[in-house]
């Protein structure tokens, strides 16, 4: 599937071929913290697949508890969160943040990780109220 994406400014600007059942809930600690959110939605991609339009984002270096290098992409001036990729062989793999992804209505969680790490209330939220716009 062809998908186009931005940064909420529109800075950054990319385009990419997905497979659109690659789309994973993370529920790990760090995607808790780095989103403010109980979880991140994420589609992955080879690299290869992912073609930068506009301008490039800025490259945070995060090192998880396995000791390996994640590299967290985001644009510089509004700050939304990109990409996310590894270093050495972990660097073919893409995660592509869907919020930035213009599809992303069409583009339905497959599966989830790190679900040790999920707030226990995560199953909850149809209950809930809500208004169409608030």
């Amino acid at each position: 599937m062809h998908i186009d994406g931005q940064c909420h400014c529109g800075f950054v600007t990319y385009e990419a071929e997905i497979d659109p059942g690659a789309v994973l809930i993370c529920h790990c600690t760090d995607c808790q913290r780095l989103t403010g959110s109980p979880y991140r939605v994420t589609v992955r991609a080879p690299r290869a697949a992912v073609r930068l339009t506009a301008n490039p984002p800025k490259i945070y270096t995060k090192i998880a508890e396995s000791g390996r290098a994640r590299l967290l992409s985001f644009c510089p001036e509004c700050g939304t969160p990109l990409f996310s990729t590894g270093t050495g062989e972990d660097a073919e793999t893409w995660g592509i943040r869907w919020g930035s992804i213009n599809q992303r209505a069409s583009l339905k969680p497959a599966r989830q990780i790190w679900c040790s790490s999920a707030t226990d209330w995560f199953g909850e939220t149809t209950a809930l109220a809500g208004t169409p716009r608030e």
